[in-house]
């Protein structure tokens, strides 16, 4: 016999001693196979929310919302976006949350002559009413970093800057772990938080160190789940196309 089909005769002779055992399931693929519970179907129209999402503002309907001290929204809406009107405070869901998926586009004005820093463009998405999400116009503007677009205000600087310029619609793609409290009020685990800012990893599951603070170190103090809240900073900033996913 030639050395070639030598080789080959002893490869067949070999296979049975390579195929798993009948019924040794430390060989068999299925062991390590799940298929129960499973995924819900949840559909994603290009440029809608997902099908199991909650509008909180389609355009028009500011019916998910509430005045910062109850009734009417203050804000206008025009033109498929509701905008902030200065020195009319901010506005909160009626709603309650906690861990969520959460989708925000909004936009700084054009009118910059005369302001910078912390006076353009801001505003400020605030999750369960209290741990800020910056929103400002970053777009050549210096500032402290952990204060610009994108940053847990006063916490956790942004890992990038992916500011748009003034007038320019820009979206916030977040996923929020509410802080859990134990019944006797002691924090068992801090909130985290991960942001997309245009498409770009801001917050990297950012852990949060308590509530947002102007002054002084922030921390935390029991709470259950709680609206979201869109601050009014004396800026004339507009707001569209938000949904939310409970997780």
């Amino acid at each position: 016999m030639t050395r070639p089909l030598l080789m080959a005769a002893c490869l067949l002779a070999a296979a049975p001693a390579l195929a798993a055992p009948k019924g040794d399931p430390a060989r068999d693929p299925a062991t390590t196979e799940a298929w129960t519970p499973e995924p819900a179907i949840v559909a994603t129209p290009p440029g809608g929310a997902p099908s199991d999402a909650i509008v909180l503002f389609d355009g028009k309907d500011t019916s998910a919302w509430e005045a910062e001290e109850g009734g009417r929204v203050p804000w206008t809406v025009a033109d498929g976006a509701m905008t902030v009107v200065p020195g009319s405070k901010g506005i909160r869901t009626r709603e309650k949350f906690c861990d969520i998926q959460l989708h925000v586009e909004w936009r700084s004005p054009t009118d910059t002559k005369g302001f910078e820093g912390q006076d353009r463009g801001n505003s400020g998405i605030f999750l369960q009413e209290l741990y800020e999400l910056q929103v400002l116009d970053s777009y050549k503007n210096p500032t402290y970093a952990n204060g610009q677009a994108g940053s847990i205000y006063k916490q956790a600087m942004p890992l990038a800057n992916a500011s748009r310029p003034p007038g320019e619609w820009q979206a916030y793609d977040i996923v929020w772990k509410a802080p859990r409290f134990s019944p006797g009020g002691g924090l068992i685990s801090p909130a985290r938080i991960t942001v997309l800012h245009n498409g770009v990893l801001v917050q990297n599951d950012t852990v949060v160190s308590g509530k947002t603070e102007y002054i002084g170190a922030p921390s935390y103090a029991p709470h259950d789940c709680a609206p979201l809240y869109l601050q009014e900073h004396a800026s004339k900033v507009s707001y569209r196309n938000i949904w939310v996913r409970k997780l």
